[in-house]
């Protein structure tokens, strides 16, 4: 057995991308894992139940051995078996993030012997979270050119705070996973505005939109969709397609936040993300790093280099021996560069 793996979860941004991607990791070099201090930052430290539906995931599809997987629990012991291709489903349990879960198991299953089918029952429009549209879209946009065959289906959508959300998720492995270079976004081709409305006045979603229009201008494509979740939501989503890349920014609603700023804030990102240049934005760098590394090399340019960033480096550097150089090019781009 290889030797064990020791992280502090307080380091860097001290959040539960620490623990995601050290299960992930773990499962894929097969090198036991010891996490403690887990979260101990955030308003709700330690394990909550989104984390460990992450932790259940990632022992259900390898069979591994583990201790302090429990709501309240700073500290675990991970002992991997290898992952094996197959039908699961997980529920978390409250409105916790569906696509962190996801993510969580896979790389892990893309790079198993057989393919898998996995359904996953929670929040799919999260706040603290990248949401479904943006892990299908522009995430595994990228993913797809390494190899694998990732399909994502939105069964039923999942607000903050009351859940309900249905993920399922297709995965065809491959053995190895291919480099790719992200490092030009090309022009931009269309912009696609749209905003989501569950259990909420219709009239808010077009609030949003004539905010982005006006911002952005008359000629975006644009829709209001109203769609059945458990609970009532709100998500405004700015798609950018370009030449090479497709970015998405997402705005969430909530009490008391009036349309129009929820669409201010979305059309200022996605002005910030068009006129700065570099191709990959900052919450698609925070995530990666991650596969270029376990591909052995590739590259992106980024607007931001940040904490999340950084953070994730450093776990994937106490797992695998790859070199990370990042260097900034100017004032609004990073290069992160990989290699053996």
């Amino acid at each position: 057995m290889a030797d064990m793996v020791h992280i502090d979860g307080s380091a860097g941004e001290g959040g539960g991308q620490i623990l995601r991607t050290s299960l992930t990791l773990s499962i894929i070099t097969q090198k036991p894992l010891h996490l403690v201090n887990i979260r101990p930052r955030r308003g709700r430290p330690a394990i909550q139940k989104q984390h460990l539906a992450a932790i259940h995931a990632a022992q259900k599809i390898c069979s591994a051995t583990v201790q302090g997987a429990r709501i309240g629990s700073s500290e675990i012991h991970f002992i991997p078996g290898k992952a094996v291709g197959g039908t699961y489903e997980f529920s978390i349990g409250s409105a916790g993030s569906a696509t962190l879960v996801l993510q969580t198991i896979l790389f892990p299953l893309m790079l198993a012997r057989h393919s898998s089918n996995v359904a996953i029952e929670g929040g799919t429009h999260n706040i603290w979270a990248p949401p479904v549209n943006f892990l299908d879209r522009v995430f595994l946009s990228l993913v797809r050119r390494m190899g694998p065959s990732v399909k994502v289906d939105l069964i039923k959508y999942g607000f903050h705070p009351a859940g309900g959300g249905l993920v399922h998720a297709a995965i065809d492995p491959v053995a190895v996973l291919k480099r790719i270079d992200v490092n030009e976004r090309g022009k931009v081709n269309r912009i696609k505005a749209t905003a989501l409305i569950a259990h909420l006045p219709e009239s808010i979603g077009h609030r949003e939109i004539k905010v982005v229009q006006a911002e952005l201008g008359n000629d975006i494509e644009t829709s209001v969709e109203t769609v059945d979740s458990r609970g009532p939501g709100n998500v405004l989503l700015i798609e950018i397609i370009c030449d090479h890349i497709t970015e998405i920014i997402t705005s969430f609603g909530r009490r008391g936040l009036p349309a129009e700023m929820v669409a201010g804030k979305a059309a200022a990102d996605a002005r910030d993300y068009i006129g700065a240049g570099p191709p990959v934005g900052m919450h698609l760098a925070d995530q990666l790093a991650l596969p270029l590394s376990l591909a052995g090399g590739g590259s992106f340019t980024t607007m931001a280099l940040t904490e999340h960033m950084k953070t994730n480096i450093d776990v994937i550097r106490k797992f695998l021996a790859v070199n990370i150089c990042v260097r900034q090019i100017n004032e609004s781009a990073w290069r992160v560069a990989i290699k053996e």
